[in-house]
């Protein structure tokens, strides 16, 4: 427990202070960001706001992580390592997207397929490793499994193992591109972020607590995970560079926290649900990042679908991703806000029925 609150602090300490000398170095190299001209006039105010901001996210969470290690005399765990991999390697695919944009002084960094491609070799290499048995404990567990799961891993849907990498692939994609779609707004995928890596914190605990490995464990249903408590210490690390980061992306935004973050803060809460068994509890904590994507998926849907039918593409929302939509009918601020609350019900929900499932289980 000292380890998760080490992390934690420390982690939202650099991110604080890191972040004002981020505001500082980008402002002066002339990195803002480029703004699409497509979205709601209110946000062409922005240009020029300094981006990449998700570099003091990964670093304080980074150092934070393995200074709290280095205080309290524990070695890294191969399923933090693994996410560790993870949340940098799509951190550095977000990094060149943003890199591009400054560079090129457009609002079109890396072509998505290409966006894809760093994405697919990251997400494959973490889904290859987290499988292996060169991973597995001295109990035979490894840091993934090939069945399919939401409380806990569902015997049923387990698959075989190419199919198995091909389905963490899929998640860690999507759940990198959707916090990326969410983060249109001032604060809104940091906040939502802060609550959904909060979440997470408390499931790595939960699970530790209730831990399949310990021998003292002889009631309710216990959790087939490699290593909980090392995943609570690094989700804690995530939390507190995204809340220090917020103090100075809130509205109005000072830095944007760009690809760079957000692919790299999608990436590690899917490596998250993989890694504890819980893919599709995520899809209830990280409710707002679903109704983001879904609502882009519609809107190009229905375009292509009316444009077929009728010669001219229709859409369903003012604008996509949804939270843009909203910006249209209220400012900016009431839509995060708004959303925030609706992530935070999410999470409730999540955290309810994780916990309500072991209650019903004793």
């Amino acid at each position: 427990m000292r380890a998760i609150l080490l992390a934690g602090g420390l982690s939202l300490l650099l991110s604080l202070v890191g972040t004002r000398y981020a505001i500082r170095y980008f402002t002066r190299l002339g990195y803002g960001q480029e703004i699409r001209e497509d979205g709601p006039t209110s946000h062409h105010t922005k240009r020029g706001t300094p981006t990449m901001g998700g570099v003091a996210i990964i670093l304080a969470a980074v150092v934070g992580y393995f200074v709290a290690k280095l205080v309290t005399g524990s070695m890294p765990s191969a399923s933090a390592l693994l996410l560790l991999f993870l949340f940098v390697g799509t951190g550095l695919v977000g990094f060149l997207d943003d890199f591009i944009k400054i560079y090129k002084q457009r609002n079109l960094g890396l072509r998505s397929k290409a966006k894809i491609v760093g994405q697919t070799i990251v997400g494959l290499v973490f889904a290859g490793l987290a499988l292996s048995p060169w991973l597995e404990d001295e109990r035979g567990q490894r840091p993934a499994s090939a069945a399919i799961s939401f409380i806990r891993d569902l015997s049923w849907l387990t698959l075989p193992a190419v199919v198995a990498a091909v389905f963490i692939l899929v998640v860690v994609i999507g759940g990198s591109n959707a916090v990326n779609l969410t983060d249109g707004a001032d604060g809104l995928a940091t906040g939502a972020s802060v609550m959904v890596f909060g979440a997470y914190t408390l499931v790595n605990i939960w699970q530790n607590n209730q831990w399949c490995g310990q021998s003292s464990i002889d009631y309710g249903q216990c959790y087939e995970v490699r290593d909980p408590l090392d995943l609570a210490v690094l989700s804690a690390a995530i939390t507190g560079a995204c809340f220090g980061f917020l103090w100075w992306n809130a509205a109005p935004a000072q830095i944007f926290m760009g690809d760079t973050g957000s692919l790299a803060l999608g990436a590690a809460l899917a490596g998250l649900a993989v890694l504890t068994r819980t893919e599709l509890l995520l899809v209830i904590l990280g409710g707002v990042f679903v109704l983001e994507t879904v609502s882009v998926m519609l809107q190009v849907s229905w375009f292509k679908i009316t444009r077929k039918a009728t010669g001219t593409g229709k859409r369903l929302f003012r604008i996509a991703p949804i939270h843009h939509h909203f910006e249209m009918v209220w400012d900016e601020i009431t839509v995060v806000i708004r959303f925030w609350i609706i992530t935070g019900i999410c999470v409730a929900a999540g955290t309810g029925i994780f916990y309500a499932q072991w209650v019903a289980g004793t």
